[in-house]
């Protein structure tokens, strides 16, 4: 994992079956919780005197009307209607989103070679403010981090890794250059002191005929975004909705309880048919999907609403499109 120094970050690991025990985690309390909530808050509400192209907490703000009707299924295009600026409440947080399975171990069939070269030019093009990064080697990260840090020199940058376990040999999986093989996530904060936490584990539910243990990764930006990424079991539709239900009912409550509340959004290859009724039954109620018509899912919290989704070609660098997905955090909306 590379971080840029200066920002206040924690990692926590977990082991696959203690939802409750978090590691560095740092409590001061309800009484701090409710503070930094309100504290929060009382940002947001200053920041909706900003002029637009400012920013809040780590994404830009654009002071937009209400976001359109929420999107489910396949990809929708479209672009935001303008509007009168909204007064008196805080402005949303438009945050583009960036999802990638890259299929670079260089054991699999789908591998080239080519696709991280093929993600650092989409980045650039595109210019996420958020990318989860699935089938990835570790040396990976750092590479497209610097591309990343490159579009975002007016912030600092986070990234993070998880590497995918390996069963029979109780370590990691590797690629075939020998490096860690897992999921990765990349984002920025504006403010270099901005307090954020990663988490990530391993699946406690695998498929046992699979020597890969699949992987969760998630980054906690305070009082902001609670962003995450996993890739699911490939072997077994029922594996991967347990694991599905087990990061999205189980692990994302445990991590509120110790960081406090914020927005929540998973991006990942969940191996699950984009046509596929049961892929919501491992979301909770009200949250919000979107798809790229195959097995990449984008689900949201209900304070998030989707602006609008497109598929990225990779020029067959991979077997996947890239998914970029624009999303608003309506600020008024967060709770708990």
């Amino acid at each position: 994992m590379s971080e840029q120094p200066g920002a206040d970050t924690t990692r926590s690991r977990w082991h696959p079956r203690d939802l409750v025990r978090l590691r560095g985690r740092d409590i001061a309390g309800r009484s701090h919780r409710r503070l930094r909530r309100a504290l929060a808050l009382g940002c947001l509400i200053a920041a909706a005197a900003m002029p637009a192209g400012s920013s809040v907490a780590g994404w830009p703000v654009t002071r937009s009307p209400a976001a359109g009707p929420p999107v489910s299924g396949s990809p929708a295009s479209g672009s935001p209607t303008a509007g009168p600026p909204v007064a008196d409440i805080p402005a949303p947080t438009i945050l583009r989103m960036l999802q990638m399975n890259l299929c670079n171990s260089g054991r699999a069939g789908c591998y080239t070679g080519r696709s991280v070269a093929r993600a650092a030019e989409v980045i650039n093009a595109e210019r996420p403010d958020l990318v989860t990064l699935n089938e990835i080697c570790q040396d990976d990260v750092p590479a497209l981090r610097r591309v990343f840090a490159e579009v975002h020199t007016d912030g600092t940058v986070v990234s993070a890794f998880q590497a995918a376990g390996d069963r029979p040999s109780g370590a990691d999986t590797r690629c075939r250059n020998g490096k860690s093989y897992g999921i990765g996530l990349l984002t920025r904060l504006s403010a270099p002191d901005t307090r954020h936490t990663v988490h990530s584990g391993i699946h406690p539910t695998q498929d046992v005929a699979d020597p890969e243990e699949r992987a969760w990764l998630c980054v906690h930006v305070d009082s902001t975004l609670h962003a995450c990424t996993t890739h699911l079991a490939a072997t077994s539709r029922t594996v991967a909705l347990a694991q599905c239900g087990h990061l999205l009912d189980g692990i994302l409550p445990a991590i509120r309880r110790s960081t406090g509340y914020a927005p929540t959004v998973l991006a990942g290859d969940l191996n699950l048919r984009a046509g596929d009724p049961d892929v919501r039954a491992c979301a909770p109620p009200g949250y919000l999907r979107v798809d790229d018509g195959a097995l990449q899912h984008v689900l949201a919290s209900t304070d998030i609403t989707f602006r609008r989704t497109r598929t990225v070609l990779m020029d067959g660098a991979t077997d996947h499109a890239a998914l970029l997905t624009t999303l608003t955090i309506d600020g008024s909306r967060a709770s708990r």
